[in-house]
C-alpha cells in the first residue's frame, strides 16, 4: 500500500487519474489483493469521476465479501442502478447476492432478482447469477422458491455436467441441511450425476452436526466405495461421527489415510483425532496423536485432558492440566469441566474443592451449569449430601435439571430415599416429559423392595404418557456397526448370540455370580427378573463379540444409557472367564473390564 499510495499521488499530479482504466487499476489492488486497504479502496472509488462497470463491479465484490459490511456492496449497488451512465452486467450480480445471502437480506434479494429478469439475464444466461439466486434463496430458508429456480435451470435433464451445474446441486443439498430436511438432501445427493469433494463433505457434515452419525458413517464409506478422495475437511468432520459411534477400526483408517495421503495433522484435526481414539476406548493412542503435535492450543490440551477425565484416569487429568499451565497455556472454562469431573469420577473431593477455587480466584472464570453440575456430582457421589444441597443454596444462578439430576444419581447411588423423592419432585416439576427423574425415583424404590412406590411412580408416567429411553448397545466388527436392544431377537446371527447368553449365564452361575436384580422395575418372580436382566443390550453386545472374534481379542461396547449394576458385576467377571479386555462407553464415562477388575475400582 505504501507504493500504490505514492503512484496515486503521482497520478493525482500529472491529472491521469482521471483516466478510467488507470483508476480502476488503483481500485482493485487496494479493494481485492491481500495487500490492499479496502477503506482506502472506497475512498478512491468516491472520487472517482465517471467509474465504469469494472470499477462499480470491483467495489462491489469487494464488500460482498467481508463480514461485516457486505451493506455496504447494496449501497453501491443502488449508485449504480441511478447512475445513467452505467449497466449492471452478469459479473455485478453474483456479488449483490452474495451480500443479500450473507445479511439475509431476503427482500433486497428480490428486488435484485427482479433486476436480474429486467435485464434479461436469465436462467439460460450465466449459470453463476443462477447458482447465487438459489444459494441467496436457500440460505434465507426459501426452499420452495429455490427449488422453483434449480428444477427451471435445468441442470436435472442436462447431459453434459458443468463444475457450475454440480456447485448449483450443492447449494440445493446445504439449503435443505440448513433447514433439516434430510430426507430432501438425501434424494438430491443420490440423483446427482456427478459429485464433488464438497458434496461428499457437506452431507457427510450436515449428517454429524446435527446427529444422525451412522448416517454420516454411511456417506462417507459410500465415498470410499464410489472412488472419492477424502480431503481435509471431510476427515475434520467425519471424525466426530467415529467418535460417537465409537467405530475405532474405522477411526484407525482415518488416521492411516492422513498419513499416506501427506495430509497435515494440525491442531485441529489432531484435536478431532484425540477425541476419536479418546472415545472409541483408546487413551493411549489419543496420547500418541497429542505428544506428537506440532502445535498445541487450549482446543488440543482440552481434548486430551477430556479423554483422560472420561477414561477414569484422574491423575493422568490433572497432570496434563499442570502441564498445560507450565507451557504458559490459560485453562478455559470447558478445561475445568474436565477437571472437575476427573476429580467426581475419581472421588478426589479436596482436590476438586481446590481446582473449582481457582477456575474462579486466579482464572477469573464465571462458573457456568455444567461446573455446578461437576460439583454436585462430586460431593454427591462422595456422599456428602448436606454440603451439596448447601452449595446448591448458594448458586449465583438458578439450578436447572444438569444439577437436580446430578444430586438424584447421587441419592440412588447411596440409597437416600429421603432426599431421592425431595429431589426427583423439583426435577418432575422443571422438566415434566423428561423420563429421567422418573426412572431414576422408580430405582431407588425398586432397590429398597418397595413395589408400591414403583408401581405409583409406573402409573403416573402412562398418566403422563412419559416412556423411558430404551437401552442400547453397539458393536464394531470389520468396520460394520451392530446394533441392539434389551431382548433383541432381530439380529441375523440371533439364535447364536442366544447359546452364548446361555452359555455365559451357565459359567458366571458356576463361578459364584449372582445377578442383581434390584433394578427390575417390575414386581415379578426371581427367575423371570434374572433373565430380564441377563438380555440387557450391552450383554448380548458382548455375546455378539465372543461368537465373532478371535480368541483373547479385546471387545469394545458403546451404550446409550449408564451402565446398570448387574451388568457392571457381570462384566467383570466375563473378563476373567472368558480371558477378554472388554471396554464399555456408557453415558458418563469408560469402563476398562480385565481380569475380573474395572478400571473404576467400583466407583461409578
Amino acid at each position: 500500500m505504501r507504493e500504490m499510495i505514492q503512484i496515486h499521488a503521482k497520478k493525482i499530479k500529472t491529472g491521469r487519474i482521471r483516466d478510467p482504466f488507470a483508476a480502476a487499476e488503483i481500485l482493485q489492488f487496494c479493494a481485492l489483493t491481500n495487500h490492499g486497504d479496502l477503506q482506502y479502496a472506497r475512498l478512491v472509488f468516491d472520487r472517482m469521476e465517471e467509474p465504469n462497470c469494472f470499477s462499480f463491479n470491483t467495489i462491489i465484490r469487494a464488500f460482498s465479501e467481508t463480514n461485516n459490511q457486505s451493506i455496504e456492496s447494496l449501497i453501491i449497488f443502488g449508485q449504480m442502478l441511478y447512475n445513467e451512465f452505467v449497466e449492471p452486467n452478469r459479473f455485478t450480480f453474483p456479488s449483490v447476492l452474495k451480500a443479500c445471502a450473507k445479511m439475509r437480506r431476503i427482500e433486497e434479494g428480490k428486488q435484485v432478482h427482479c433486476q436480474i429478469i429486467k435485464r434479461g439475464l436469465g436462467l439460460d444466461i450465466d449459470e453463476f447469477i443462477v447458482s447465487n439466486l438459489v444459494r441467496m434463496y436457500a440460505i434465507c430458508g426459501l426452499m420452495k422458491d429455490a427449488r422453483k429456480l434449480f428444477d427451471k435451470s435445468g441442470v436435472t435433464t442436462k447431459e453434459s455436467i458443468s463444475d457450475g451445474n454440480v456447485v448449483l446441486w450443492n447449494v440445493m443439498i446445504d439449503g435443505y441441511i440448513r433447514i433439516g430436511d434430510f430426507d430432501s438432501a438425501r434424494q438430491l445427493f443420490d440423483l446427482m450425476p456427478q459429485r464433488s469433494v464438497v458434496s461428499w463433505n457437506g452431507m457427510i457434515a450436515g449428517y454429524a452436526q446435527n446427529g444422525y452419525f451412522k448416517e454420516a458413517l454411511e456417506i462417507f464409506q459410500k465415498m470410499q466405495l464410489e472412488n472419492g478422495c477424502p480431503n481435509y475437511v471431510t476427515l475434520v468432520s467425519v471424525l466426530p461421527a467415529i467418535s460417537r459411534l465409537g467405530a475405532l477400526e474405522l477411526g484407525k483408517w482415518v488416521h492411516l489415510y492422513c498419513g499416506r495421503n501427506k495430509i497435515e495433522v494440525d491442531d485441529v484435526l489432531g484435536s478431532a483425532l484425540i477425541d476419536m481414539y479418546s472415545k472409541c476406548g483408546s487413551i493411549e493412542k489419543a496420547i500418541q496423536v497429542f505428544e506428537r503435535l506440532p502445535r498445541r492450543n487450549p482446543v488440543t490440551w482440552n481434548a486430551i485432558i477430556g479423554g483422560l477425565s472420561v477414561h477414569g484416569r484422574a491423575v493422568d487429568a490433572l497432570d496434563y492440566f499442570d502441564k498445560m499451565e507450565m507451557e504458559g497455556v490459560k485453562p478455559t472454562d470447558v478445561c475445568y469441566i474436565s477437571v472437575l469431573s476427573a476429580c467426581s469420577h475419581a472421588g478426589l473431593v479436596d482436590e476438586g474443592r481446590l481446582y473449582f477455587d481457582q477456575m474462579v480466584r486466579i482464572d477469573g472464570l464465571d462458573p457456568r451449569i455444567e461446573h455446578y453440575g461437576c460439583m454436585v456430582d462430586l460431593l454427591g457421589r462422595a456422599g456428602l449430601f448436606e454440603e451439596a444441597e448447601e452449595f446448591i443454596s448458594k448458586m449465583p444462578i438458578k439450578p436447572d435439571g444438569v444439577i437436580w439430576k446430578a444430586l438424584l444419581g447421587a441419592c440412588k447411588m447411596h440409597g437416600n430415599i429421603e432426599m431421592g423423592q425431595r429431589v426427583a419432585k423439583k426435577l418432575m416439576d422443571l422438566a415434566p416429559s423428561d423420563s429421567g427423574s422418573y426412572v431414576a425415583l422408580s430405582n431407588i424404590y425398586a432397590s429398597l423392595g418397595d413395589w408400591e412406590g414403583v408401581s405409583a411412580v409406573r402409573l403416573m408416567m402412562k398418566e403422563k404418557d412419559i416412556r423411558k429411553n430404551p437401552g442400547c448397545s453397539w458393536i464394531e466388527l470389520d468396520g460394520t456397526i451392530h446394533e441392539f436392544l434389551v431382548e433383541d431377537e432381530s439380529h441375523p446371527r440371533a439364535r447364536e448370540i442366544r447359546l452364548m447368553l446361555e452359555e455365559m449365564s451357565e459359567k458366571l452361575r458356576l463361578n459364584g455370580y449372582k445377578p442383581d436384580t434390584k433394578q427390575v422395575l417390575l414386581n415379578m418372580d426371581e427367575e423371570e427378573r434374572e433373565s430380564l436382566v441377563f438380555h440387557h443390550s450391552e450383554k448380548i453386545a458382548v455375546a455378539f463379540g465372543l461368537i465373532s472374534t478371535k480368541r483373547n481379542a479385546p471387545l469394545q461396547i458403546v451404550k446409550n444409557l449408564r451402565i446398570c449394576g448387574d451388568c457392571h458385576s457381570s462384566m467383570k467377571f466375563i473378563s476373567r472367564i472368558y480371558n477378554r479386555r472388554i471396554i464399555v462407553r456408557d453415558r458418563n464415562r469408560f469402563h476398562h473390564f480385565e481380569n475380573g477388575v474395572c478400571s473404576c475400582m467400583d466407583y461409578w
